[in-house]
């Protein structure tokens, strides 16, 4: 049996609900995190727990805890449910209110924490590449709902991911409303060209905490890397593309809009990334139990 931690309790997922007055169910008037668990270890936590409480903030959300009680009642999720490897989903919305928009009408947030088993996101693909489609769906411009912003309103990132599914592709590319390389429908992106590693500034998408891994391997490993604004010719004519996010970690792509990337394979720097992502994640975090 699996439990869901909701509001100080624990209980079993087929029982876990909140109210249908809940301004996360009526609005998307919420944030969350997606955080992972490698062999007993929380994959930086307290990066994950920090941005929730950013998010919070920007949205004027009250979470009625410390950041470290939300890490313990994170870690506990996982201990309920004897989980060493996992996907963890902590929630937090604005709370019970009316059929009205006004915030001020929520009382108390609800929090929420869910942990499940996880795996590879997309399987055999992260040998042989996966495939792109850029979208006609725009990111979200930074001066409407910042992309910084993990809000519980993620329709934009899913009509980018409906249009990717229709066109035949395993993940949507998302420009900004200037042309200007966005990132995935649930992950930043990155660029090679001549050794070098590029990703877009993240104003017009999110500061992911595996964006942030990625920095530190390439910096350990006297790769080059550089954020920069790019275009649809950076991604057709990239020797490697990458993307990379908490579920997906480090994917490959190897073709985008029908372009071949590189020699359709994927690339050597993209290849030691992964595998010193691998090691990154097996060897450091927060135990769990």
């Amino acid at each position: 049996m699996k439990f869901v931690y909701i509001n100080s309790k624990f209980v079993p997922e087929d029982q876990a609900s909140v109210s249908v007055f809940d301004h996360g169910f009526l609005y998307g008037d919420g944030v969350f995190e997606g955080i992972r668990a490698y062999d007993g270890r929380v994959f930086r936590l307290r990066e994950h727990v920090k941005r929730l409480y950013d998010s919070a903030k920007a949205i004027m959300l009250c979470i009625p805890m410390t950041q470290e009680e939300m890490a313990g009642i994170i870690l506990e999720t996982l201990r309920k449910n004897n989980l060493r490897d996992a996907y963890i989903r902590p929630i937090v919305t604005r709370g019970k209110g009316d059929l009205g928009l006004d915030p001020n009408k929520c009382n108390l947030a609800t929090v929420i924490c869910i942990a499940m088993e996880w795996g590879a996101m997309y399987g055999d693909l992260y040998e042989k590449g996966l495939t792109a489609i850029t979208v006609a769906v725009r990111r979200n411009p930074p001066d409407s709902l910042p992309p910084n912003t993990k809000s519980l309103n993620y329709l934009n990132n899913i009509m980018a991911k409906i249009e990717a599914n229709v066109k035949g592709g395993n993940e949507a590319i998302i420009l900004d409303s200037t042309g200007k390389l966005s990132e995935g429908s649930g992950d930043n992106i990155f660029v090679v060209k001549d050794g070098k590693i590029f990703t877009p500034f993240t104003l017009n998408n999110l500061k992911g905490i595996t964006r942030e891994a990625v920095f530190d391997l390439a910096r350990t490993r006297s790769y080059e890397i550089y954020e920069r604004d790019m275009g649809l010719f950076d991604l057709y004519t990239a020797d490697e593309v990458f993307v990379t996010g908490t579920a997906a970690e480090i994917g490959p792509v190897t073709k985008v809009d029908g372009r071949v990337i590189g020699t359709g394979k994927p690339g050597p720097i993209t290849r030691d990334l992964m595998a010193g992502f691998r090691e990154l994640t097996r060897t450091t975090g927060t135990p769990i139990f």
